[in-house]
C-alpha cells in the first residue's frame, strides 16, 4: 500500500494508512486448497495405495439437472478437484471428466450420472479414453447403486484404463468391495514387438444387466455382438436405485476424462446390446 502526503493533511492520511495496513493485515487468508491424503495417493514404485480410514467419509456433491437420458449427476464422495459432464445430442456421447482416488474399499470417489429406476435393468455403452497416457486404473463404469452415499451398496461393471475388465459389488454400505476380473490378450496382434508378444485386448463396448437379484457383465471386445462374461452376482437392490454411467481417474487430485458413447439404457433385462 502506497499512502502520499501532502502537508496539510499529513496526520489524518498517516493514521488512514496505518488504520488501512491493520485491517488489511487482519483479514481472513483465502481457504486452501484441499489436499488429498496420503492413503489416496495411486499405486506407484513407491507408494501402495490403502483402503481409507476406517470413520472418512466425504459427503457427495449432487446435481439435479438432466443430461441426455439422466436425471441428474453427483460428484460421489467430492473429490478434491471437481468434476463435470456435457452430453453430445448428435453423438450420442457423454463426455465425463473426473479425479477420485479410486472406487472400491469402502467408499468411492467419481463423477455419476444417474437415474432412479426399479425392476431390472440393461445398461451398455462403448467406452473410449481420449488421453492415452492416462493412469492405467482409470475406470469408465456403469452402475447400479442403492443411494449416492460415498459407500453405498453397488454393483459395478468397469472398464480400466490398462484394459481389465471387472464386475465388482459392495454387497453393503460401509464394507469392501469384491470382484471378478477379467485380462483378455492375444498374440500376433498389431502393436506386439514380436509375434509372440502377448498384446492387451481393450474391450469396445461393456454392458451391466440387472435381472431380478441377478445382476450380470457382458463384453463386446471388438464388434461382435454382446455376450455375458463370467456368472452373474447375487445382490438385492430396494426401489428406488440409481443406474447410470460414471468415471474416475484414479488420481485424487488429477481431472482425466472418459467418453461413453452409443448408449443402450432399458427398464428390462435381455436388452445389452
Amino acid at each position: 500500500m502506497l499512502c502520499r502526503l501532502s502537508s496539510d493533511s499529513g496526520a489524518a492520511l498517516i493514521a488512514l494508512c496505518i488504520l488501512a495496513g491493520a485491517a488489511r493485515a487482519q483479514a481472513p487468508a483465502a481457504p486452501a486448497t484441499p489436499q488429498a491424503p496420503d492413503w489416496a495417493q495411486p499405486g506407484s514404485a513407491t507408494h501402495t495405495q490403502v483402503a481409507p480410514p476406517a470413520d472418512f467419509h466425504r459427503p457427495s456433491t449432487n446435481f439435479s439437472a438432466p443430461i441426455g437420458i439422466f436425471e441428474g449427476q453427483s460428484d460421489v464422495g467430492s473429490a478434491v478437484a471437481p468434476g463435470s459432464a456435457s452430453y453430445d445430442a448428435a453423438a450420442g456421447a457423454y463426455t465425463i471428466r473426473s479425479a477420485g482416488y479410486n472406487i472400491w474399499y469402502t467408499r468411492d470417489e467419481f463423477r455419476f450420472l444417474w437415474k432412479k429406476m426399479r425392476g431390472d435393468v440393461s445398461l451398455a455403452g462403448d467406452i473410449a479414453f481420449p488421453d492415452a497416457n492416462g493412469y492405467g486404473d482409470r475406470k469408465a463404469v456403469l452402475v447400479i447403486r442403492q443411494s449416492l452415499d460415498d459407500d453405498a451398496k453397488e454393483a459395478v461393471v468397469a472398464l480400466h484404463g490398462a484394459g481389465m475388465i471387472h464386475l465388482a459389488e459392495r454387497r453393503e454400505p460401509d464394507t469392501r468391495m469384491t470382484d471378478m476380473e477379467y485380462r483378455i490378450g492375444g498374440r500376433g496382434l498389431s502393436g506386439g514387438a514380436t509375434p509372440d508378444s502377448l498384446v492387451t485386448v481393450h474391450a469396445q463396448r461393456i454392458g451391466i444387466e440387472k435381472k431380478g437379484d441377478a445382476i450380470s457383465l457382458w463384453v463386446s471386445l471388438a464388434g461382435e455382438p454382446m455376450h455375458q462374461f463370467g456368472s452373474p452376482i447375487t445382490l438385492h437392490f430396494d426401489a428406488p436405485f440409481y443406474v447410470g454411467i460414471g468415471f474416475v481417474s484414479h488420481l485424487p487430485a488429477t481431472v482425466d476424462t472418459a467418453v461413453i458413447s452409443n448408449l443402450v439404457l432399458a427398464n428390462d433385462a435381455g436388452q445389452v446390446r
